[in-house]
């Protein structure tokens, strides 16, 4: 998964594709044991979505206009508006439940 900046981020919402965000930081413990989960299930939902990560440290803005408080935060995109998120580490099958609800 490739780490965007806000500038990519902004580009990337006005595309047709939906955007499945990681909103983590560094010091994360649980945003590393979701980072492999994420990389994983990237790769199977190839061509559905774009998968990208975020350091919320790196770019406070959006974690003020999402109004995230707590990470890891995943969060689904479509149309350039937020469809949905999950707060906190999740298990392979729960994360692929939460994409296939969103994404399909």
């Amino acid at each position: 998964m490739k780490q965007i900046d806000i500038k990519e981020f902004d580009e990337l919402l006005k595309g047709d594709k939906p955007v499945v965000c990681d909103f983590f930081a560094t010091w994360c413990g649980p945003c590393k044991m979701l980072a492999p989960v994420l990389e994983k299930l990237s790769a199977e939902y190839e061509g559905k979505a774009e998968f990208v990560k975020v350091d919320i440290d790196q770019n406070p803005e959006l974690s003020v206009r999402y109004g995230i408080m707590s990470i890891p935060y995943v969060a689904v995109f479509r149309g350039g508006e937020m469809a949905d998120n999950s707060i906190g580490f999740m298990p392979a099958d729960e994360a692929k439940e939460f994409l296939d609800k969103n994404i399909g």
